[in-house]
């Protein structure tokens, strides 16, 4: 079986996803083509899983400060490059299309005829599942950003739909965890302004992630450029995260057990419903703006949850090595069934 895979690279929770799944298809002996797009071919790091991959440049959205900007957006499109890279595809020597919310590959199959299944987050959004932020235009892209023929949701919690657990790897819970340690991930916030808000909590160590790297003059502060094996090592150690409300890093938290709390990336429908289905859930606090005093409250804060979830990529690829049946009630059921949410009591600082 050839699988042609299409990967959003704008953000790493995308890359984080397909990494667990390239790993599952290679074990079932699937031979994948991975195609990223979203950003440019340097800014890629960590990518030898995917052996010789592909790179074009997709389409991104625009963000500053915290906010998304639809009109830098639209200024910064590539729309010739764009339908450049939807002609140049070819899927004739492919058995299945996959795209996780990936544009370039989506379109690509949706015009050339090709069956095109869509496997992410933003899938999830097809069923009734909590929603906040929404506006025409974020509506009108969620729904024509990567349309697929058949698609597969994924979400911390299932809410009653047709959507299974986040396709994440299924680490054993860390034994030595630093009890002051915050990992700090607000790529889309200024850097300065971020370390600025953290320096006068001094009882605490920040570990800063960011795209980028500035220098700390504080000892408690420490920044590091994007890595995947710093970050892991740091989120495995760490009590807690503060996080814009990407889907994939919390549900890693989720899984490790690590207190959140998210600041949504402004005007981003699916930022803004992830936070809510955050609070909604009570697996862990938001705030809207970046503010000391509700990062002092959490900062404080003793409780966490722990979620088990099951191995869902390996679920998807049996799927998808079955002929992509429908997931009914009883398909979606034996996938949650295993799932276990426990409540934590974290030591005080």
């Amino acid at each position: 079986m050839r699988i042609f895979y299409g990967v959003q690279g704008t953000g790493n929770g995308h890359i984080t996803r397909a990494r667990v799944m390239a790993k599952e298809l290679k074990a079932a002996g699937i031979d994948v083509t991975y195609q990223f797009t979203g950003r440019p071919a340097e800014k890629y790091f960590d990518m030898e899983v995917f052996g010789d991959y592909q790179v074009r440049t997709g389409l991104t959205f625009s963000s500053k400060n915290g906010q998304v900007s639809y009109f830098k957006t639209a200024l910064q499109s590539k729309p010739i490059a764009f339908i450049n890279d939807i002609k140049t595809l070819d899927f004739s020597s492919y058995d299945l299309v996959i795209s996780d919310f990936e544009p370039v590959t989506a379109w690509a199959a949706k015009l050339k005829g090709k069956k095109v299944l869509g496997i992410g987050h933003q899938y999830a959004f097809n069923h009734d599942i909590p929603k906040s932020g929404a506006d025409p235009i974020a509506a009108l892209i969620m729904r024509n950003f990567a349309p697929a023929d058949v698609s597969v949701g994924l979400h911390w919690h299932h809410f009653g739909q047709a959507i299974l657990p986040p396709i994440i790897e299924t680490p054993q819970m860390p034994e030595n965890v630093i009890h002051n340690k915050i990992v700090v991930y607000l790529p889309f916030e200024n850097p300065h302004d971020v370390i600025k808000l953290l320096s006068p909590f001094t009882r605490f160590l920040f570990e800063i992630y960011s795209p980028e790297v500035v220098a700390s003059t504080v000892p408690h502060i420490q920044c590091h450029p994007l890595s995947l094996e710093g970050f892991k090592r740091d989120l495995h150690s760490c009590a807690g995260i503060i996080s814009n409300a990407g889907f994939e890093l919390i549900g890693e938290a989720l899984q490790l057990g690590k207190k959140i709390l998210l600041k949504p990336l402004h005007a981003q429908m699916e930022q803004i419903s992830n936070a809510a289905a955050l609070q909604q859930l009570g697996y862990g606090h938001v705030m809207h703006d970046m503010d000391a005093a509700a990062i002092e409250h959490w900062l404080h804060e003793r409780h966490a949850t722990h979620i088990t979830y099951p191995n869902t990529a390996q679920a998807v690829v049996q799927w998808i090595m079955a002929g992509m049946p429908v997931m009914d009630r009883d398909y979606i059921e034996n996938v949650w069934a295993d799932v276990n949410v426990l409540k934590l009591q974290l030591p005080a600082v």
